[in-house]
């Protein structure tokens, strides 16, 4: 009998996500050009949302580390409404179960990975992961591990996946090919900056991929 094991149980480190489903990090600007490229232009309208947005999070941050609840309600919830992604075509799905068989694993099956992503999913091509930063420092880098095994459950595996890591107050996108396993990662992109530039260009690569990939 095949064991079931719980994703962030059997998932803890890179490592295990590049051993157990043999994916490998590529450097090559050309893999995702999605997040620096060919970026949609935004309104002056949308950069004062983004402003009013920012300074929304900051605000209740102040206070202390703010939870996931507080953070989707304040800032993603009306970011994703910004973006579209809350009306037709598009349909997002919030906490998901995904299970996950492992290839190979020699003599012994591999153990089935299984659990809830607590992530908003567009149209499975898209995938929208929302950490709570518990204390001060805590990285979205820490999140990829487990964020890669849930993109690895897309059952439209013949095209790329998107992904974006995000504590509220800092943003790491994703593109998962699974045809090649080999991932790509964004810069790692802040509101907790004077300026408001590089929030700026999180709606902007939001926009790019589900203009340019989940629409196809």
């Amino acid at each position: 009998m095949v064991e079931t094991v719980g994703i962030t149980k059997a998932i803890v480190n890179l490592n295990d996500i590049q051993d157990k489903f043999n994916l490998t990090q590529t450097n090559d600007a050309e893999f995702f050009p999605e997040w620096f490229k060919k970026l949609p232009d935004i309104t002056d309208a949308e950069k004062a949302t983004l402003d009013r947005l920012k300074h929304r999070y900051l605000y209740y941050a102040a206070d202390a580390a703010i939870t996931e609840g507080t953070v989707n309600i304040i800032i993603l919830s009306p970011l994703l409404e910004l973006t579209g992604l809350c009306d037709p075509p598009f349909k997002i799905r919030g906490e998901q179960f995904v299970k996950i068989e492992i290839e190979g694993g020699g003599s012994e099956a591999e153990p089935i990975l299984e659990g809830f992503i607590d992530a908003l999913v567009v149209q499975n091509q898209f995938w929208i992961v929302l950490i709570e930063s518990k204390r001060y420092g805590f990285s979205v880098i820490q999140a990829l591990p487990q964020t890669l095994a849930y993109m690895m459950a897309n059952p439209n595996s013949e095209l790329p996946s998107f992904g974006m890591i995000t504590t509220g107050e800092d943003y790491l996108f994703i593109k998962l090919d699974h045809q090649t396993h080999q991932y790509g990662l964004s810069d790692k992109f802040t509101i907790a900056k004077h300026n408001n530039r590089e929030f700026y260009e999180v709606l902007q690569i939001i926009k790019r991929i589900i203009n340019g990939t989940v629409q196809e």
